[in-house]
């Protein structure tokens, strides 16, 4: 699946990718409606259809993505529901092998989520990331999503890699057809991002089950 020989740079998302985004399918899609039920009074099946319609509307754009715009559009402490979750975060399978092996291959290796800082902070806290790799970035850093051009190109500064020889592992086909855009020149999705949902199909882009399917070649 990959020629590591073409490759200097390994760029890897974080929730579905190599954290299970069953936390954060359980956080957003249960346990904030759940939340937001209660503190307004309103029956669950209208708290999911304002949260749900407003999260489709904002989807792709940095808003979606924010801790404190979801605090304050819900009046929650969005932070703390992810405290309560903290034992669904976990690997998927293979994943920590997989950045050990990065490391033994001499490849640099970058974080870059979509995920806010203080979640980022809570999942490293848990899984203990970021001391696998060689740095960690949040799109909020930037500014813009990495749905976004702008996002490439600003990683690309700090310090520059070259995309004809950088890997993408992510399991958003909408970042991962920005990053083809840019003209980062390997791609990889996911099959089955939620370990609580079944494989995906139909996928475009080559994808991995678990981590074992790179650990296994080359």
């Amino acid at each position: 699946m990959v020629n590591w020989e073409a490759i200097d740079t390994v760029l890897l998302d974080m929730d579905g990718t190599l954290l299970d985004l069953r936390f954060d399918n359980t956080l957003w899609s249960s346990l904030l409606p759940q939340r937001y039920s209660q503190a307004k009074d309103l029956p669950l099946e209208h708290s999911q259809s304002h949260l749900f319609t407003h999260m489709d509307e904002t989807r792709g754009k940095l808003e979606f993505y924010c801790l404190d715009y979801w605090a304050a559009f819900t009046g929650l402490d969005v932070v703390e529901l992810h405290h309560e979750l903290k034992d669904l975060i976990t690997y998927r399978p293979s994943a920590e092998a997989f950045l050990l092996s990065l490391k033994a291959r001499g490849k640099r290796s970058l974080l870059v989520t979509n995920a806010h800082r203080d979640s980022l902070d809570i999942k490293n806290a848990h899984a203990d990331l970021t001391r696998h790799l060689d740095a960690a970035v949040s799109c909020h850093d930037y500014g813009c999503p990495k749905e976004d051009q702008r996002f490439w190109q600003q990683l690309q500064r700090e310090p520059p890699f070259e995309p004809a020889r950088t890997l993408l592992i992510d399991d958003n086909h909408q970042v991962l057809e920005a990053a083809k855009r840019f003209g980062i020149a390997h791609l990889i999705t996911i099959v089955q991002p939620d370990s609580g949902k079944p494989p995906r199909d139909a996928l475009e882009y080559p994808a991995l089950h678990d981590f074992s399917d790179l650990l296994d070649h080359g």
